[in-house]
């Protein structure tokens, strides 16, 4: 008897209008993504300006060299941080660090006096870019339902992918007609408009939690990671042994104290208590998509470091043909990210991540038997560009999976190691493509004169190491499965 009004209750509440919040989710997601697109630009857009810095401030290229190099310390040393952030802090207040970090580093970038205020901004403006992608991340895994992820995650994959991809192009092109400070001016505004318009739109879309703050964690994470890094990017350094500090014993002490960070972490996370939680390492295809991801930006940013080198030095092109000839390789990627998404919301990884991983490895295997002092440039561009799709390919069912593979008390844990990971994949990249090439080019120049030629060797050797590594992305490949709905997830219908 008691059932007729059971059900007319049930009924009655089927009824009651459901807030529908899908318009707030969008408006926040936009907003992140294009300002985490506007901030991680910087990460790669002074590679081009260090000779337009090195005349203009004076210094040598080992000085000029830490504007980049201190960005990616700075990075490595703040993300593993941001896991606490967004668990301790809503999304509206990180927001606002995140983008104020940003615009005041380049305030100070672009009004700077000298060398060491230019570093100081750069510094900075890392430490803002450190913030904005674990959140933008984060956010996205808590508002996106699983089977429309892939998607999302294909805009998040042009920020990640595309933005440093053009940051040359258009360093290039402004340089070309204007001064250096016009590459943080121009940005300026942009930042600006973006922490007033987060500032006034962006709503809390996550529940904090009262996360505790291991202060002994966040020493050694900063000592180890910053330690770890400065120790890659020194070892490739233009004139290694300029600094007082010896590289190879930051790299090994940086490796120590990783260690003891470690060991720390798996201590406290069984009281609840760790700043970066390693228990998402326990999943296996978070695992293998995070080593991926590390073999994908290893790989990324060395090439993007040699191809400018060789269309310079070996193609005698400008440095705005240069610029101009990477730009069709970050635009496709760009383009096809969007499809991406969508595909894998389809069909899942496999079909996406395995040819993907095969082109990668045959344009790097490419690189190595085509590169000349005499190759064609749309033999180049070609390359460029095939590589590109195949990063597309990749990227995004790489972050959709290895995230959504993880419970959502995770989600920022995961966030924060992947870039982590990334920013020390990229430095370590750069100094391997580096050291090889300067090291084969070496021996070729005490043989022969033809300095184009010992180059091109010295790249050849430096992408067929690349194209080595580019192996163990293809067997990984094999074993990317699309992850089961994690209990806690966003709803089939979003929030």
């Amino acid at each position: 008897m008691t059932s007729e009004p059971l059900l007319s209750e049930i009924e009655e509440q089927a009824e009651l209008p459901v807030e529908d919040h899908s318009a707030r989710n969008r408006l926040v997601i936009g907003l992140l993504l294009v300002s985490a697109f506007v901030v991680i630009l910087n990460e790669t857009i002074m590679g081009v300006a260090i000779p337009h810095l090195m005349a203009d401030l004076n210094i040598p290229a080992s000085s000029a060299q830490w504007l980049t190099s201190a960005f990616m310390l700075t990075m490595a040393t703040v993300i593993p941080v941001t896991g606490f952030l967004l668990q301790r802090l809503n999304t509206r207040p990180v927001f606002i660090l995140a983008m104020t970090l940003f615009s005041a580093g380049t305030l100070v970038s672009a009004l700077a006096p000298g060398f060491p205020m230019l570093v100081v901004g750069r510094i900075v403006q890392a430490s803002g870019t450190a913030v904005m992608m674990p959140l933008l991340m984060t956010t996205i895994m808590n508002l996106v339902p699983p089977h429309s992820r892939g998607k999302t995650m294909g805009n998040i994959s042009i920020v990640i992918s595309v933005a440093p991809a053009i940051g040359p192009t258009i360093s290039g092109l402004i340089l070309s007609s204007l001064d250096w400070r016009w590459l943080f001016l121009l940005v300026l505004p942009i930042a600006l408009a973006a922490l007033a318009l987060g500032a006034a739109k962006i709503e809390n879309v996550t529940v904090p939690s009262k996360a505790p703050l291991d202060v002994i964690s966040v020493v050694l994470s900063a000592i180890g990671f910053g330690s770890f890094v400065f120790g890659i990017s020194e070892l490739g350094a233009p004139e290694a042994g300029a600094t007082p500090l010896d590289p190879r014993v930051m790299l090994v002490a940086g490796a120590a104290v990783i260690a003891i960070f470690v060991w720390r972490q798996i201590h406290l996370q069984k009281q609840e208590k760790a700043l970066l939680d390693l228990r998402t390492l326990q999943t296996k295809t978070f695992t293998i998509a995070a080593g991926m991801m590390a073999i994908l930006m290893m790989s990324m940013f060395g090439v993007f470091i040699l191809l400018p080198i060789y269309m310079l030095t070996v193609l005698h092109k400008t440095t705005l043909e240069t610029g101009l000839l990477l730009l069709p390789g970050g635009l496709i990627m760009g383009l096809c990210a969007p499809f991406v998404g969508r595909l894998f919301d389809r069909y899942g990884p496999a079909r996406l991540v395995i040819p993907g991983a095969l082109l990668f490895s045959g344009v790097m295997w490419g690189l190595t038997f085509f590169l000349g002092p005499t190759t064609p440039i749309w033999v180049v561009l070609a390359l460029h560009v095939a590589m590109s799709i195949g990063l597309a390919l990749m990227f995004t069912p790489l972050f959709t999976v290895s995230l959504g593979s993880l419970p959502p008390k995770l989600y920022s844990h995961g966030s924060a190691i992947i870039g982590t990971t990334q920013q020390v994949a990229g430095a370590a990249g750069t100094t391997l493509y580096v050291a090889i090439m300067t090291w084969r080019a070496g021996i070729l120049t005490q043989g022969e004169a033809d300095a184009a030629a010992a180059t091109v060797g010295g790249m050849q050797s430096a992408f067929f190491v690349g194209a080595l590594i580019s192996l163990a992305a293809v067997v990984a490949s094999f074993y990317v499965r699309r992850p089961p709905v994690q209990p806690g997830a966003p709803p089939m219908g979003g929030h």
